[in-house]
């Protein structure tokens, strides 16, 4: 009785909003067909469509965003819309993944052990609602490193209650480290996957295997293992003059406490007597290395990153090459809303990696026929 008044509670929230439902679409039930939530440009459902998914709706509230997914697939059924004002119900039982980032912010209330109830007013609670409405047969969540012991684990901890509170299995989250499925980055991934619970004695998921190896900047940017020609030509931002003196002095490799003393106290200010840490400033990169984590913006002070032997930022198809995009997906808006779109995408090759796992596990249970 306790979760369907936490639904109850749910149906009363929303019944003054205009929802947008969604004409009735024709899906393919030979394929496998997934859903993405919080699109942005578009990594994790262009890793899927490489894993053999059929990508049947995105929803994303980005324009730009928007505006890249269309233009790259443009058999895409693309919704820009905030998650908050979409009616999901035209899915219900149609689906077989439905999977999204969402943001972590705002869990102001998370650890009173209320499940559903802690986690109104934020987008977690709308990509909840999403998958209630849908029911696909696996839910992909994704998210940082930090949600692990974010407010003490607490958040954490009603996500996982909420899982269960709408008819999931979830499977222990892990962390994937990007480097070692053909991305030349140190980024890692939480990743949630949860299965419906009259599902989980048939359908099997095995987490992706890593690589032995791991993937350096040169395989993103050179002809060699990922990519059969060196990075293209294209735009990106410069570095002040003030700035491009001092990262001059940097080796490849190297960040600011490879600088003279005198430079690096006036280039780190207070910074620089806080001891250790502060390793993404003034930071140059090494060929021979992967990438640290890509940011919103390749030039911003604390977390630059200059190309390994100019000294400049990385340019777009240099970040995109890095989150493993084919250098055909184009990113639309200015330069800094393409950085913006590519930096926080899902690495396509780590979302191809799991992908895969996922399309075993649907496959082996008797692919998209819903149950």
């Amino acid at each position: 009785m306790q979760q369907i008044s936490l639904f109850d509670d749910v149906d009363r929230l929303h019944s003054d909003m205009d929802k947008k439902s969604m004409p009735e679409v024709e899906i393919n039930r030979n394929a496998l067909s997934s859903i993405e939530l919080f699109a942005g440009a578009g990594g994790l459902a262009l890793g899927l469509e490489q894993a053999g998914f059929n990508n049947v709706f995105l929803n994303e509230k980005d324009k730009w965003a928007c505006q890249t997914l269309r233009h790259n697939r443009p058999n895409w059924q693309v919704l820009e819309s905030p998650i908050e004002e979409v009616d999901f119900t035209t899915y219900r039982d149609k689906i077989d993944l439905v999977t999204g980032g969402f943001p972590c912010q705002a869990f102001s209330y998370a650890g009173s052990k209320g499940g559903f109830e802690d986690t109104r007013g934020t987008l977690f609670f709308e990509f909840a609602r999403a998958v209630q409405e849908i029911r696909p047969k696996i839910m992909v969540g994704e998210n940082v490193r930090g949600l692990l012991n974010h407010d003490k684990g607490r958040t954490l901890a009603t996500i996982k209650q909420v899982i269960d509170d709408i008819g999931y299995h979830l499977i222990e989250p892990k962390l994937l480290h990007a480097k070692y499925y053909q991305v030349p980055q140190k980024r890692e991934r939480l990743i949630l996957v949860a299965i419906r619970k009259d599902l989980i004695n048939s359908i099997n998921f095995h987490w992706p295997e890593p690589e032995e190896r791991e993937y350096t900047l040169a395989d993103g940017l050179k002809k060699g293992v990922l990519y059969d020609t060196d990075v293209p030509q294209s735009e990106g931002q410069k570095y002040p003059e003030k700035k491009k003196v001092v990262l001059d002095l940097v080796p490849a490799g190297g960040y600011w406490r490879d600088l003279p003393e005198e430079i690096a106290k006036a280039y780190m200010k207070k910074s620089y007597y806080l001891g250790g840490g502060k390793t993404g400033m003034a930071r140059r990169l090494a060929w021979d290395a992967p990438s640290l984590t890509l940011t919103c913006s390749p030039a911003q002070n604390q977390t630059e990153r200059c190309h390994p032997d100019e000294t400049r930022p990385l340019t777009v198809r240099e970040y995109a090459r890095i989150q493993t995009f084919p250098d055909n997906w184009t990113f639309a808006g200015s330069t800094s809303q393409q950085y913006k779109q590519i930096g926080n995408a899902v690495p396509v090759n780590l979302a191809k990696a799991l992908g895969l796992s996922l399309f075993k596990a649907l496959s082996d249970c008797g692919g998209s026929k819903q149950g």
